[in-house]
């Protein structure tokens, strides 16, 4: 049975987890959203655009020079869905 009493907002083009990107929208953050790249679901990605077709995942446990992790850019067929 599915939780029909808040609507869940369109996904976006493009969206990142990091809450200070212009491209981070909290209301999608509500709710369980996966991730499939090039057909297999990946459950690290920080940062996606579907458009344009790639994603940003951490590089490891490398950090930057501010603490965040490393991202690495990876380009390919990506697919956005609620869970």
């Amino acid at each position: 049975m599915t939780d029909t009493t808040t609507p869940r907002p369109e996904l976006p083009d493009h969206l990142s987890a990091d809450p200070r990107s212009p491209h981070h929208i909290a209301a999608v953050f509500e709710h369980d959203i996966g991730i499939r790249f090039n057909d297999k679901e990946r459950s690290d990605v920080e940062e996606y655009c579907i458009s344009e077709g790639w994603v940003k995942v951490p590089a490891g446990k490398t950090l930057d020079r501010k603490g965040k992790p490393l991202l690495l850019k990876l380009k390919g067929k990506v697919e956005a869905f609620y869970r």
